[in-house]
């Protein structure tokens, strides 16, 4: 029996949290192959995404995909991100949340690590500014 990452539950549990709290969910995603994101809004291989539910339509978050449409720049794209591909999850007001160790593996994709709790050294100063994660390995 293969073991079941906790990866999209962790997601899932973060996700509802900020929604119950009044907070903005942002999800950091590694842009890959496998990842359908507006790659002109990508800095340093990596893409911030605003997943609350006023941003977002259709929202799906399921164990092997993320899947939503949104608008950027006033078009509506349709976004599909792999669930190894999520690198964190956080409440863009005070920078709670979680962050994923994340290894890309050529065209299979990326292989998703352990999950970190963000401590507060590891999350960025302000959650006013334009986030910074850093990745924990």
């Amino acid at each position: 029996m293969s073991d079941i990452s906790t990866k999209p539950y962790l997601v899932r549990a973060i996700y509802e949290w900020c929604t119950d709290s009044g907070f903005t969910p942002y999800l950091v995603v590694i842009v890959g192959e496998h990842t359908r994101v507006p790659t002109e809004y990508a800095k340093d291989g990596q893409v911030v995404l605003n997943i609350g539910p006023s941003a977002t339509r259709g929202l799906s978050i399921g164990n092997d995909m993320i899947q939503f449409s949104a608008r950027f720049g006033g078009a509506s794209r349709d976004i599909e991100v792999p669930m190894d591909a999520v690198a964190s999850i956080y409440a863009r007001e005070n920078a709670q949340g979680l962050s994923f160790a994340v290894v890309e593996q050529g065209e299979e994709g990326f292989a998703g690590g352990a999950s970190v709790d963000g401590a507060p050294g590891d999350l960025p100063p302000s959650p006013r500014g334009k986030p910074r994660l850093k990745i924990v390995k």
